[in-house]
């Protein structure tokens, strides 16, 4: 069994931590396909959203994972998620799901409250994760309301900067929030910082788009301890 893992953001620590959610649920034997192309993120900043050459790069990443024998992808990029929703039909006939990272995430938010708290340091960030909330909102039968919570300068800081900016900014909306969900993967170290700092459960998506990754597969056939 493989399952493809694509990169937009290639910091060590989020390959560290992302990685390590994936081996919890699908076990040492499955073959992972690290696969890499900071370019696409940092076009999608400079243009301040998705055009069509990234988008276009991100498909041919999905492509060539197909390619290599991947029997599910996951897109780890939130910023680039709706080019995963965009390629799902491609991936239904193809027999390969690609699955978002911050789906999940967003659907346990809703779940849990009808004030989301979206903490982000990237615009091009914070917009597709609260159109995604407001989307599974729907299918759930349900309504939100979203609060911002964009932290400029952050990205790029070093751990200990950006986990006092993250604490700042959650302090600054814990009142107006039932639930705070972190936009990008990179902030999952944070998570049970800002739970016990502002008492407002806090959602990031590794574990959610692990945990996606591994139902896609059972969905395969593909059998786990």
């Amino acid at each position: 069994m493989k399952a493809a893992l694509c990169y937009t953001s290639t910091t060590p620590e989020l390959i560290e931590l992302l990685e390590r959610e994936v081996r919890k649920n699908l076990g040492e034997e499955a073959e992972l396909i690290s696969m890499q192309d900071p370019s696409i993120l940092a076009e999608v900043r400079e243009a301040g959203y998705v055009t069509a050459a990234p988008a276009a790069r991100l498909m041919r990443m999905y492509t060539e994972a197909v390619l290599q024998g991947a029997d599910a992808i996951l897109n780890i990029c939130s910023s680039v998620g709706e080019v995963a929703d965009a390629f799902q039909p491609a991936a239904a006939y193809l027999g390969v799901p690609v699955v978002r990272i911050d789906e999940e995430m967003c659907r346990e938010a809703v779940r849990l409250g009808k004030r989301v708290g979206v903490l982000a340091t990237l615009a091009t960030t914070l917009e597709p994760t609260k159109n995604t909330i407001k989307r599974v909102a729907r299918e759930l039968g349900t309504h939100v309301e979203l609060v911002d919570g964009l932290i400029d300068g952050a990205f790029g800081l070093d751990q200990d900067q950006f986990r006092k900016l993250l604490l700042a900014a959650a302090e600054k909306i814990r009142d107006d929030v039932d639930v705070i969900v972190l936009a990008q993967g990179s902030m999952a170290y944070v998570e049970e910082d800002l739970t016990k700092a502002t008492g407002k459960q806090t959602l990031s998506s590794p574990r959610f788009g692990a945990q996606a990754l591994r139902k896609a597969l059972e969905r395969k056939g593909f059998h786990f301890e």
